[in-house]
């Protein structure tokens, strides 16, 4: 993923966009709050500049913990 001050290519930002949107729908309905969202977002922006691997690794841990609440 290319970063280049802070503007994403639109693939990009199709990519970060389906990961959100798949953490937060595996989410329950009652953790899908605006805090959580939030959170969701900065943690996948904190990390653009890892690969798509890693950012699956970290989707796959936010599902996990949200099947845990």
């Amino acid at each position: 993923m290319a970063q280049h001050s802070g503007v994403f290519d639109p693939e990009d930002l199709s990519v970060l966009g389906s990961l959100f949107d798949g953490t937060v729908t595996a989410l329950p309905p009652s953790m899908r709050t605006l805090e959580n969202r939030t959170a969701i977002a900065k943690l996948i922006l904190e990390r653009t500049a890892v690969s798509e691997a890693q950012l699956a690794c970290l989707m796959n841990l936010l599902v996990t913990i949200s099947r845990q609440g």
